[in-house]
């Protein structure tokens, strides 16, 4: 099921492409790539940490049946990779190694690997090491190498902390509060005096297959049989769903005018209320939301007396991102949260349930794209 997920986020993002006016090449699989990546047919895409949530995505989306892609992995995953994509095994990041073997007939960089956020049972040092240190060296070695572009998979935690006043775009001035967004943001620094042509991509929380953390979560409470005390949380929080994601990368690489930007990407429009994803969930799933009120600051203050603030943050504080700065570039996201979420629901029920999606908003209070 995951797999057909990610083939349908491929198929997805062709459509993208051909609403931007790439019109793609034919590949064997019956999918399609962008014209840009057709003309540099000899040339490698290094994907790193292609063995993640993101990173197996990236490959099942751009896989092509040849050696196109060079999937970087620091372990070998216990499922294999699609046909034709070359295996390369790498030391751990947080060592200092020679790329050059694994950067050899490489055209782009697509770099996903690092430590994801751990709170504080992970140092300071070791972020350090493995996010920035980590990616200096791969951008150097590039450099060296000859790479023509790079791709840089980083977070919206290198721009912002858990929670925002306002909606986050490009144009706030990066203000990271703890050392996983430090050194997500100092990866973001080491890439841009590289050299290099880059991007940036700031994720917001990403949702789909395979997910794990806050988000799976959230999901398993959603989909729990329980009552939950949440209908006054109000809060709202932005996600960006996976196929989202495969589009606005598959953008990003066929659009020369993205090179040297860095964007925020997150699904489009005002993000819906917690409360209200919840029970978009449960409707998906055929069921009646049964949400209970309860009000907030009777569930905020136990919690950061307990000094589990930064968990209540990442659950029920406001982190709104506004992609409108690449959505003004060309990018068209597939669908807003409500739609996004409800999709992965109805792909996750077993065959011959009979479940009615919501009816998703279009994002009526989507930004217009701006400029800058």
């Amino acid at each position: 099921m995951i797999a057909l997920y990610y083939r349908a986020a491929a198929a997805l993002a062709v459509l993208v492409l051909a609403r931007l006016g790439l019109r793609p090449n034919a590949r064997r699989d019956g999918q399609a790539e962008p014209r840009t990546w057709q003309r540099r047919k000899k040339g490698r895409v290094l994907v790193t940490g292609a063995s993640g949530f993101l990173g197996r995505a990236v490959i099942a989306a751009f896989a092509d049946g040849g050696k196109l892609l060079r999937a970087g992995v620091r372990a070998l995953p216990a499922a294999a990779f699609c046909d034709g994509v070359e295996v390369a095994r790498y030391p751990d990041l947080a060592q200092s190694f020679d790329w050059r073997p694994w950067l050899k007939g490489v055209d782009t960089v697509i770099h996903l690997a690092g430590i994801e956020y751990g709170g504080r049972r992970i140092s300071a040092a070791t972020y350090d090491r493995i996010n920035r240190r980590g990616t200096a060296r791969l951008a150097a070695a590039a450099a060296k190498a000859g790479v023509r572009r790079f791709v840089l998979v980083s977070s919206i935690r290198a721009q912002n902390g858990p929670v925002a006043d306002h909606a986050l775009t490009e144009r706030d001035a990066p203000a990271p509060t703890d050392a996983y967004g430090r050194s997500k943001r100092g990866a973001e620094e080491a890439v841009r005096s590289s050299g290099l042509a880059f991007t940036i991509l700031r994720l917001a929380p990403v949702y789909g297959p395979g997910m794990k953390g806050s988000l799976a979560s959230l999901l398993r409470a959603a989909g729990s049989s329980w009552p939950l005390p949440v209908k006054d949380f109000a809060n709202r929080r932005s996600y960006l769903g996976l196929d989202n994601f495969i589009s606005a990368l598959w953008f990003v690489l066929a659009t020369r005018a993205t090179i040297g930007k860095t964007y925020v990407v997150a699904d489009p429009g005002i993000p819906p209320a917690t409360s209200d994803l919840i029970a978009s969930i449960r409707r998906a799933q055929g069921r009646r939301p049964l949400l209970l009120p309860f009000h907030i600051r009777f569930a905020e203050a136990p919690m950061r007396a307990l000094k589990l603030g930064d968990l209540w943050d990442r659950y029920c504080g406001n982190l709104r991102v506004d992609p409108t700065k690449l959505i003004a570039a060309g990018w068209r996201p597939l669908h807003d949260t409500r739609a996004g979420f409800a999709a992965m629901v109805l792909n996750a029920a077993p065959p011959g349930r009979n479940v009615t999606p919501p009816v998703a908003s279009p994002a009526p209070d989507r930004p217009r794209p701006q400029p800058g």
